[in-house]
């Protein structure tokens, strides 16, 4: 499907790297839309049109597409990025917090990509790609509600790349290793408790997720990703993008002895 100038909607597009994905492909002749929960915290927000849609209100997702759809006729180009954090020990996370970080990473794109995809087959064509997370590959300690929400959509993508390959619709994810974005700040973390068994190394663990994101690269790295994955006949359908420490470990992930790669990932986060 190439065009002069495809339609882009990006969902969680006003900040992090949502906003460096837009901008990014504005300045490519993209015409982009992304989505944010409050337009009107963004008036002054000029890089390219924000419209309202909650990636956990159904009704809101269908009016945004309609939106965009009626606007341009059509919808080429689906980038599901909203998403939130979660840190925390298994044991002591609550429940409404993990009902809460599923329905915003993993039913919410699907509810999204529900969406779109009646009007992608109605055009013979277009792409999804679900901005999923180097975290998806592997249970990391502290933070398993957030890998298994990312892993979840990874196992959708290849589901649904394969289910609509006739409909010439193609599905990938990318995956993001640690980028400099705002994400510590809007991530649910469950309080570190007196008296836990969990309190010194979950402390600890902390302090290190966030050294990580803070030292993070630019996601501008992203958007070029997401840019070139656009412009492939035939993407990948997994696509890690990040420093090579971080890639390097989805390559130790299937080493022979599972028991190794463990090791290595409790002494990064010195467990």
């Amino acid at each position: 499907m190439i065009m002069d100038k495809k339609i882009v909607l990006i969902t969680g597009g006003s900040s992090g790297i949502g906003k460096s994905i837009g901008t990014y492909l504005t300045t490519k002749g993209f015409t982009v839309y992304g989505t944010t929960r409050n337009p009107k915290n963004y008036l002054d927000f000029d890089n390219f049109e924000l419209v309202q849609l909650d990636v956990k209100d159904v009704e809101s997702i269908q009016n945004a597409v309609s939106q965009v759809i009626a606007q341009e006729g059509r919808l080429d180009v689906l980038i599901n990025n909203a998403g939130v954090g979660i840190t925390g020990p298994i044991e002591e996370t609550p429940h409404e917090e993990i009902l809460h970080v599923f329905d915003t990473n993993f039913h919410g794109p699907i509810h999204v990509m529900k969406a779109v995809l009646p009007q992608m087959r109605k055009q013979g064509g277009g792409a999804i790609i679900n901005v999923t997370s180097i975290a998806g590959y592997m249970g990391l300690p502290y933070r398993g509600f957030y890998s298994a929400t990312k892993g979840a959509l990874g196992l959708i993508t290849e589901a649904l790349r394969m289910e609509t390959k006739d409909f010439g619709i193609t599905i990938t994810n990318v995956a993001p290793g640690d980028f400099a974005t705002n994400i510590a700040s809007g991530r649910y973390h469950s309080p570190v408790i007196e008296g836990s068994a969990y309190k010194e190394k979950y402390a600890q663990t902390l302090r290190a997720i966030n050294d990580d994101v803070d030292s993070g690269g630019d996601p501008i790295q992203v958007a070029e990703a997401v840019h070139k994955i656009i412009n492939q006949k035939k993407p990948k359908v997994h696509n890690p993008v990040g420093a090579f420490f971080n890639r390097s470990w989805l390559e130790l992930r299937h080493a022979p002895s599972s028991q190794v790669y463990e090791k290595l990932l409790l002494n990064h986060y010195k467990l």
